[in-house]
């Protein structure tokens, strides 16, 4: 396959389809689009202002911002300049921007939409240039919209080799530092180019852009949009997000295992889940009630789902099935340029599996059963880290630390990552993904991680629905009935000694989740080990009785 260029690609959509609208920005409830001779002219203004700050060819410029229209178009301005651009999720606490910042020599920063700018603040140093997006923002001494009247277009624009460094992507990382991938362009494009050709992209797609711009899985988007010449759709905040959905009406919809769960919550919160069941039992009646709901969250016009960044639940698919929505499980890193293996077309045979690789990358299993792949989407170096990266390769296969299986089918299917496994007191080892996989069956757990380290037995960590309390008797029943079902199935060293339920929902400004919604393990291990290393009896332990003896 022949790869072409982000910027290439830009002016390619921008000589073909000039007028046709690329970007939507909603700004204070009012949609402000971008077409696609806007974004190149933008885009040149504000690589033009870059090159006139004097930095060398191939400098690294930061971005730090919630996504939107601006970002995109600072992107492809710093690789119009010939520099490198590095993304820093827009969550991202002082010790981690400070970090980037200094790990990666940025010489200059695009600000921009936050929901606390304090860390931005304290983390940029005055000899970093910072540039604000047009939206409320940490302080700065440049501007994305006077550079727009300042400078005038660049003329030359850097044509890059694709086998330049394109970006520099710094893992949000569920422990320690994060540490920084770098894609070339063949790493980013293959993966972008074979992605699209995976879901029979057009012109006439739509996608939603609101996973973070900061994560592959969103710079993915942003290059198939590029390469295919699709329309991108932004989201103006949490509360607007169903809104938004239904404004936009995605084609093609993807999302995190954590906001396929959240989704599910708020149908069962209008429709009780035993009248919900009785309906879509009903031959015509269920087709008519699985229409209504996709179109009450905007997805009537979405012909592929897809769930990624994290293990989703057997049972969650299965319940989504029923609605008519065939979610397609998807896997891929930041070190394999985004997707690299998915369940699509859709088999209903392969579902709790991630599918087959994509036309870019090969995949194999070690014989200690770990995920091993390799090809042209698969990066070369960790930047600055040579060590790690030599660490990481063997015979050039970049082993992912995902440990896998094959099925009879040929498709690969993960049962969780090697330094998640754990060993009890009785020297027995435990992978937990699976084990939280079946406890997610039952709908009033929002959120669960099984842990045991020198436990006797491995203990599940829940955080309930907003509606279960321990006044719910019925509630309570079927924690006990799914307890004693998972126990069931599972061998005598993996059963779990209780369900213990937390008081306090995990999330990105707590800790104890990562930008992406996944959690961190080693985070909710710290938080809890205490409790649990304590003599607990009984089935069900709410952590508020504890708290209170």
């Amino acid at each position: 396959m022949t790869y072409t260029t982000p910027v290439q690609n830009l002016l390619k959509q921008s000589k073909n389809n000039p007028d046709k609208v690329y970007l939507h920005q909603p700004i204070e409830r009012h949609w402000q689009k971008f077409t696609w001779a806007e974004v190149e002219h933008q885009a040149r203004c504000i690589a033009k202002g870059l090159q006139s700050q004097g930095y060398e060819k191939g400098s690294r410029i930061g971005i730090l911002s919630k996504n939107c229209a601006h970002w995109i178009i600072s992107d492809l301005a710093i690789m119009m300049a010939g520099y490198i651009p590095v993304a820093i999720f827009s969550t991202a606490h002082h010790n981690t921007i400070s970090f980037v910042i200094k790990h990666a020599d940025l010489k200059a920063i695009f600000v921009g939409k936050l929901d606390d700018t304090s860390a931005a603040e304290s983390a940029i140093n005055s000899d970093v240039l910072r540039i604000a997006f047009p939206y409320p923002t940490a302080s700065t001494t440049e501007s994305f919209t006077s550079w727009l009247s300042k400078y005038p277009p660049i003329e030359n624009v850097h044509q890059a080799s694709i086998d330049d460094t394109a970006t520099i992507l710094y893992t949000s990382g569920s422990t320690g530092e994060p540490k920084g991938v770098v894609l070339t362009y063949k790493n980013w494009m293959s993966a972008a180019q074979s992605t699209a050709l995976k879901f029979n992209m057009t012109s006439n797609d739509r996608q939603m852009s609101y996973l973070p711009l900061a994560h592959v899985v969103e710079r993915s988007l942003e290059a198939s949009s590029l390469f295919i010449g699709y329309e991108i759709y932004f989201v103006e905040s949490l509360e607007t997000f169903i809104e938004d959905l239904n404004y936009g009406k995605p084609t093609v919809f993807g999302s995190v295992p954590r906001l396929w769960t959240k989704f599910q919550s708020q149908i069962l919160k209008n429709i009780p889940e035993k009248k919900l069941n009785f309906l879509i039992s009903i031959p015509i009646i269920n087709k008519i009630i699985a229409k209504k709901i996709r179109t009450k969250l905007g997805l009537e016009c979405a012909r592929y789902f897809a769930s990624g960044t994290a293990p989703i639940p057997l049972s969650l698919l299965h319940w989504y099935e029923k609605l008519g929505i065939n979610i397609s499980e998807a896997w891929g890193m930041s070190e394999s340029s985004s997707m690299s293996c998915i369940n699509l077309p859709f088999v209903k045979r392969d579902l709790g599996t991630i599918g087959k690789p994509i036309s870019c990358v090969t995949m194999k299993l070690s014989e200690e059963g770990e995920i091993l792949i390799k090809g042209d989407a698969v990066f070369s170096e960790y930047y600055r880290d040579t060590e790690t990266t030599l660490e990481s390769f063997t015979d050039g296969w970049f082993h992912t630390g995902d440990c896998g299986e094959n099925t009879a089918t040929g498709a690969f299917k993960i049962v969780g990552r090697i330094k998640d496994k754990f060993k009890t007191s009785k020297g027995k080892y435990v992978t937990p993904v699976p084990i939280e996989s079946m406890l997610s069956a039952n709908t009033d757990i929002d959120q669960v991680c099984v842990m045991g380290s020198g436990l006797k037995q491995p203990v599940a960590i829940v955080v309930l629905n907003n509606s279960i309390s321990k006044e719910n008797s019925e509630a309570v029943e079927r924690l006990k009935n799914i307890l004693t079902d998972v126990n069931n199935k599972l061998e005598s060293h993996q059963k779990l000694d209780y369900i213990l339920v937390c008081s306090e929902v995990w999330d990105i400004d707590n800790g104890l989740l990562t930008p992406t919604l996944k959690i961190k393990r080693n985070a909710i291990e710290q938080k809890y080990m205490q409790l649990i290393n304590g003599e607990l009896l009984g089935d069900i332990i709410w952590e508020s009785e504890i708290a209170s003896i």
